[in-house]
């Protein structure tokens, strides 16, 4: 075969491998098989009467009627079209309910899924399209857990694309025809190969059937992320509910840039963040973000907090005159700002409960870094932590009897705490993680931080993490939600007023080609 390649002109050979290259349908024409693209069907769960799939090959239509409870918690119960696949690959379709008179379902799901087994209880990812509107990225990340989603606040999209590229999976979506586009939805989450791909159904009623059209479906073989030339950077704000047996995250905003650190505002209807060295707010409800106007305010940094009665918002920025970094204070609607520290290289941290302290730190030699306190006045400063170690992203307990912190003095990154004075400070987390940020809820029933693996060292951006909830009442802890982040998803105090929710910040990498222009 090589000897007879020769005879060829080079240029047809490289053009031949840039087609193999190319993406491309996984199957052959979906005419030639009564279930089109896919392979077979089943009832995933409980699900009665069984479900059943009606392919129109002359319109392109797969029809799926199925009962069934849901595709959520611990337990699915769904009729699932599917195909063995494996490999990178994305899936896309246009989903309609065709009954809409009557009484349906508004919790009724049709699906996109990536699947690991035909078991009730899998690992899997789908994009899922409900009946009141909702569209989410919804997962279980191992087999029996709770699933999760990621939810987005919009009417019904005209497309949908879920993609794998490696353990990193993302809903695309197309509202009126544009082209499809990311929208802050993406997991890290991993599938042994084979897995199913295919399309699915619940009524979430028991005994109830409802109908979902599958049209322009695609399943497309993809090029692996490691041979993409370029892949550019996304940041997707979220907000998620701490509820165990829930744990919703919704996208408030998503942009391909590098969003830094939210503040959940006093009253509960919005949020800040930093974007390339501005201070943005947007509503909690989505929507335009609009950035606040700091009088003087030059390339501040993502250490930003809200005084405690909503007046002020604690800053570290850069000014005219000031070059380096400095704490200062601004009102929070906007309007010039009062420096607070006159050393150089501090980062404000949290607010004392009576917003009459600022916490902050600076960096000293090396991997030193150290905690610092201050009238929100300005004045002394008062250092509280004096060791050679790194002890950062100090906040107040909302009682004001402990200052919460990380620090290795231990030997590895572990969240301790300590008198508002610096005084008997004791270990709290004691696990083979790198554990940082630690933010008290404003009920003190609660301490948010982020762990990355135990090989990581410093706060890099972009790792896998999690974000974990230790209660103070008994200090067990557990695993909010899963994703990729570090620096910049929870530097600063991020939970809302009910303490029920928090916002963070997630990241994703995506080919060029598939995010579309700079926004």
């Amino acid at each position: 075969m090589l000897r007879r390649l020769a005879y060829y002109p080079i240029w047809l050979f490289f053009i031949a491998i840039t087609i193999c290259s190319l993406p491309r349908p996984i199957s052959a024409q979906p005419g030639s098989h009564p279930l089109g693209i896919f392979e077979d069907q089943s009832d995933v769960g409980s699900v009665t009467p069984p479900g059943n799939l009606a392919y129109d090959p002359a319109k392109g239509v797969y029809s799926i009627t199925s009962a069934g409870e849901n595709i959520w918690s611990k337990v699915d119960g769904f009729h699932f079209v599917w195909k063995k696949v494996s490999g990178d690959l994305s899936l896309t379709a246009d989903i309609d309910f065709p009954v809409k008179a009557g009484d349906p379902s508004p919790h009724r799901k049709a699906v996109l899924m990536f699947r690991q087994t035909l078991d009730n209880n899998s690992i899997y990812a789908d994009a899922a399209q409900h009946g009141s509107g909702l569209t989410a990225l919804q997962y279980r990340r191992a087999a029996g857990a709770t699933a999760q989603s990621i939810e987005l606040d919009i009417a019904s999209p005209k497309q949908v694309r879920l993609e794998k590229h490696g353990d990193f999976i993302t809903m695309f979506l197309s509202m009126q025809g544009e082209p499809l586009h990311q929208v802050g939805a993406s997991i890290k989450l991993h599938l042994n190969e084979p897995f199913y791909a295919g399309i699915g159904l619940t009524a979430h009623m028991k005994g109830r059937e409802e109908r979902a059209n599958f049209s322009n479906l695609q399943l497309t073989q993809l090029t692996p992320t490691a041979m993409h030339a370029k892949l550019v950077l996304y940041s997707s704000l979220q907000t998620i509910s701490i509820n165990e047996s829930s744990p919703r995250a919704t996208v408030v905003a998503t942009q391909r840039a590098h969003f830094q650190s939210a503040n959940w505002s006093m009253d509960g209807k919005s949020l800040v963040y930093t974007l390339d060295g501005q201070i943005w707010q947007v509503s909690i409800g989505g929507g335009t973000p609009q950035k606040i106007d700091i009088g003087g305010a030059i390339s501040c940094s993502e250490s930003h907090a809200y005084s405690h009665d909503g007046s002020w918002l604690g800053l570290t920025c850069s000014a005219l005159g000031k070059p380096e970094r400095h704490v200062y204070i601004a009102p929070s609607r906007g309007g010039a700002m009062r420096l607070v520290t006159e050393n150089p290289n501090s980062y404000l941290h949290s607010w004392s409960p009576d917003d009459k302290t600022i916490l902050f730190t600076r960096p000293g030699l090396g991997t030193t870094t150290n905690i610092y306190s201050i009238s929100a006045e300005g004045g002394p400063e008062t250092v509280l932590t004096t060791d050679t170690n790194c002890n950062d992203d100090p906040d107040y307990s909302p009682d004001g009897k402990y200052i919460y912190f990380n620090s290795d003095r231990s030997g590895s990154m572990q969240i301790w705490r300590m008198r508002p004075d610096g005084s008997q400070a004791e270990q709290i987390t004691f696990d083979e993680f790198q554990n940082w940020s630690p933010h008290p809820s404003p009920d003190g029933k609660w301490i948010v931080f982020l762990s990355y693996d135990k090989s990581v060292t410093d706060h890099p951006a972009d790792k896998d993490i999690s974000l974990r909830i230790l209660s103070t009442s008994d200090n067990n802890v557990r695993v909010l939600v899963n994703l990729i982040g570090g620096d910049g998803t929870i530097n600063v105090p991020s939970w809302a007023p009910d303490s029920n929710h928090l916002a963070f910040v997630s990241y994703q990498m995506l080919p060029e080609e598939d995010a579309g222009p700079p926004q």
